[in-house]
């Protein structure tokens, strides 16, 4: 029968590593690579596991850190987990049920509940949230240095139905540090590296449209007031995607003559943009088809 390690690459997550591990110990090994912790994460794997590995901790390459921990599990599986994440009880019988058969794929996307601020959020895009993690040995590797980028797998892959659950931000000042101080500077990195074309009203554009993506395209409303605070922090993380932008181009100044004129129009075309989505998210809510008619025609003429 196959057998499974599960690979957890963990830097100071004294508070949250014993839930993760402890989810682990169905299976056959478990690799824990501490990226140069300075609490008592160590400490507390080693209650769980006699595999332990050192490495210096690379936050602009968490990601690609991990292969080091591929490197040094034995089983023909492998699932990769974060400090911070634990596996359900059904999705632990899902994968031991899965691993004796004979399946055709080398990796299996696994579902993810993000809990923020105390929430399950199932709206914003935080879930499904599917995460590449169960892969054949030897088949999957993490390739660039992009935050969060997926995993690479070799061959055919499917997707699996229980959950990882994911401890995720539970202070704001923790979201803030995450992404201004980590997220945020790679991004920035990554969008210059392919080439972005710089446009100062960027600064309005990306915070715009990653709060509309997230609180109307991706329901975030549905979450309520935590949908709203997720989706104004995560356009607060694309402002400051691009300053850092800006900074590297050594805060140029902006030499427009009608900069206050332009500015009116972004805000203008931000205000109609707000109103297309909230009066949309309406229009679908209306039952009675007459009072949905004439919401249809009145939104009409004011998008016109």
């Amino acid at each position: 029968m196959s057998k499974l390690s599960v690979v957890v690459s963990a830097y100071n997550e004294e508070k949250k590593i014993a839930k993760c591990l402890k989810s682990a110990e169905f299976a056959n090994e478990i690799i824990f690579v501490n990226n140069s912790s300075t609490d008592k994460t160590e400490e507390i794997a080693s209650k769980y596991t006699k595999n332990i590995y050192k490495q210096k901790n690379d936050p602009l390459s968490i990601d690609l850190q991990k292969n080091f921990g591929f490197e040094k599990a034995t089983s023909e599986w492998i699932l990769s987990l974060d400090g911070d994440e634990e596996i359900s009880k059904e999705l632990a019988d899902e994968i031991k049920g899965l691993i004796r058969k004979n399946v055709i794929e080398n990796g299996f996307w696994i579902p993810r509940k993000n809990y923020i601020f105390g929430k399950w959020i199932q709206h914003s895009g935080w879930y499904p949230d599917y995460q590449l993690r169960l892969f054949r040995s030897g088949k999957g590797k993490y390739q660039n240095r992009h935050v969060h980028e997926d995993l690479f797998v070799e061959g055919k892959t499917a997707k699996l139905t229980n959950h990882l659950v994911h401890d995720n931000y539970e202070t704001i000042s923790d979201f803030v540090n995450k992404t201004a101080n980590l997220y945020a500077v790679n991004e920035a990195q990554e969008r210059l590296r392919k080439g972005y074309s710089f446009s100062y009203f960027d600064a309005i554009r990306f915070p715009l449209g990653e709060f509309l993506s997230r609180f109307f395209t991706r329901k975030g409303y549905k979450d309520g007031f935590h949908g709203l605070m997720l989706s104004m922090l995560m356009a607060f993380y694309h402002l400051i995607v691009f300053a850092l932008i800006w900074e590297k181009r050594k805060f140029q100044e902006y030499e427009g003559k009608e900069f206050l004129h332009e500015t009116e129009k972004e805000f203008k075309k931000a205000g109609k943009e707000i109103f297309f989505w909230i009066s949309k998210e309406k229009l679908e809510n209306i039952k009675n088809p007459i009072k949905k008619n004439i919401y249809r025609i009145s939104r009409k003429i004011r998008l016109d």
